[in-house]
């Protein structure tokens, strides 16, 4: 039962680990191998020969690395690898030429390799809650990436480079350490999402200009201000529902002249008169 399995698992030997798999004797007519959630510590090599696999989900194991016969699966369009132990990324995966989408969240990465830019039909990057103290250059190499999952990292900034990426549609950015909104974003009129959430931005520049923009998330960050967009444009955030947004100097600016304009109101009381000798 569950513990043999988890016997089987903890030990890393190459019979221990097919007996997780042992009904997985052939490729899937879906071109689908799921084995998420096995407790895994090695990868079963046999899965290699399935060369027409197109989507291997390998979440929530306990793998550190991937046999170098991973290279056999070059049909792969999707590859996932979150919730694992990794602390680099498998060269090997940098060979799977067809990959779309790659899930990395959830592990102990640092970096990522130069050679991931040879993943020219990546679309979708998921590198959410790892070591990340800066985003890799490398990302900024994939033409073709559409999405980008960097959340719950320590990321201060992002690079300049951002802006090749001009079919870039959804960044997510939330639970980093940013403290002033990425200069680099303003420059990315192709942008369809922003994520700050969870940041330490105090100040939002305007985000009218951003022509395909139609969400920022900027919630729980110590603003001043809510960004500004254009019309038809979600904000979710302090002031999201207030049209236009709030500037404290005007604020304080109205308050005052409120406040002078009902002491105007106020009737002025009649002098006292002297008081009488009679």
């Amino acid at each position: 039962g569950n513990t043999i399995r988890a016997l089987a698992a903890f030990v890393p030997a190459d019979h221990c680990q097919n007996y997780m798999v042992r009904d997985l004797q052939e490729m899937p007519l879906d071109k689908t191998v799921d084995l998420s959630g096995n407790m895994l510590r090695r990868f079963p090599v046999h899965v290699c020969s399935f060369q027409q696999l197109a989507k291997l989900y390998l979440s929530d194991n306990r793998l550190n690395s991937l046999p170098p016969e991973l290279g056999q699966l070059q049909n792969l369009q999707i590859l996932a690898l979150d919730f694992n132990n990794f602390k680099a990324l498998p060269q090997v995966v940098c060979t799977l030429k067809q990959l779309c989408i790659l899930y990395l969240g959830n592990n102990k990465l640092c970096d990522l390799p130069g050679e991931l830019s040879l993943l020219q039909n990546l679309q979708t990057l998921w590198v959410e809650a790892n070591y990340l103290t800066q985003l890799p250059d490398v990302v900024c190499e994939l033409s073709l990436l559409k999405t980008l999952h960097a959340g719950s990292n320590a990321l201060r900034l992002l690079p300049g480079r951002l802006r090749r990426l001009r079919e870039l549609r959804t960044i997510w950015l939330s639970g980093n350490l940013l403290t002033d909104f990425p200069p680099v974003l303003l420059h990315m009129p192709s942008l369809e999402v922003i994520d700050v959430d969870w940041n330490s931005i105090r100040y939002f520049p305007s985000l009218a200009h951003l022509s395909s923009l139609k969400l920022v998330i900027y919630d729980h960050n110590p603003c001043r201000n809510a960004p500004k967009v254009a019309k038809g444009v979600r904000r979710v955030g302090r002031w999201a529902e207030e049209t236009p947004e709030p500037d404290p100097r005007k604020a304080r600016r109205y308050a005052l002249a409120r406040q002078e304009s009902q002491e105007a109101q106020v009737p002025a009381l009649p002098p006292l008169l002297p008081p009488s000798n009679s």
